[in-house]
């Protein structure tokens, strides 16, 4: 049996990403989760990008995006590149913190409250991330090339922008952001969010045990 499903969204200049879990992937629940992510991020959104599946692209999703002046656009069917730095945070973030194995519906709500509390502070404040600069080489073609140098925070990367506090929802500020990023060290950061993880895969693992369910 199908497990819970990730929406997990990423803008594509800070790489500031936000994760939901839900019980499946129709729009009704869907819906609720895109509304909740558009709430929790701090910047205006401009695009919203996404695969061409109907739990997107209906008349709903449409209308709450239309409301807030936000064009859509869908990749291609079978173009994963279409959505690459989406498709690398699957892996690199969703997979690696959560693993492959199926996690029963039932636990959607504290997987996603578990993502806000603890793995989204986590990746946006204190996770650096590598940013390409593009270079031209010798043959006149365009390269991107990841430098140790450039590496930083989603949330650096948004302070590194020209004219940032533009970009933010009005009612944010970078103060009130600030003291997020400075609330807890690095380590201390990913040391929490890895201790309530745990927890919950454990409450997982002993429930689907009783039942005889595969975690």
């Amino acid at each position: 049996m199908k497990g819970i499903y990730y929406l997990n969204v990423v803008d594509c200049v800070t790489q500031l990403q936000l994760v939901v879990a839900v019980a499946g992937i129709s729009e009704a629940f869907l819906l609720p989760a895109l509304r909740s992510i558009l709430d929790d991020l701090p910047l205006k959104v401009l695009g919203f990008h996404s695969d061409n599946g109907s739990e997107y692209i209906n008349h709903r999703v449409a209308k709450l995006l239309q409301k807030l002046l936000i064009e859509q656009t869908k990749s291609r069917a079978r173009r994963s590149n279409d959505n690459a730095l989406v498709e690398s945070k699957n892996g690199s973030v969703i997979r690696k913190h959560f693993g492959y194995s199926h996690i029963p519906k039932r636990f959607a709500e504290p997987i996603s409250l578990l993502c806000r509390e603890h793995l989204m502070p986590y990746l946006n404040f204190h996770r650096p991330c590598f940013f390409p600069t593009t270079e031209i080489d010798a043959k006149g073609k365009a390269v991107k090339r990841y430098h140790y140098k450039d590496m930083m925070t989603p949330y650096e990367k948004l302070k590194s922008l020209a004219n940032a506090a533009s970009f933010l929802k009005t009612g944010v500020t970078f103060e009130q952001l600030d003291e997020q990023s400075t609330a807890m060290t690095d380590n201390e950061a990913a040391a929490l969010f890895t201790l309530q993880r745990n927890k919950i895969f454990k409450q997982v693992f002993k429930q689907t045990k009783t039942t005889g369910l595969s975690a």
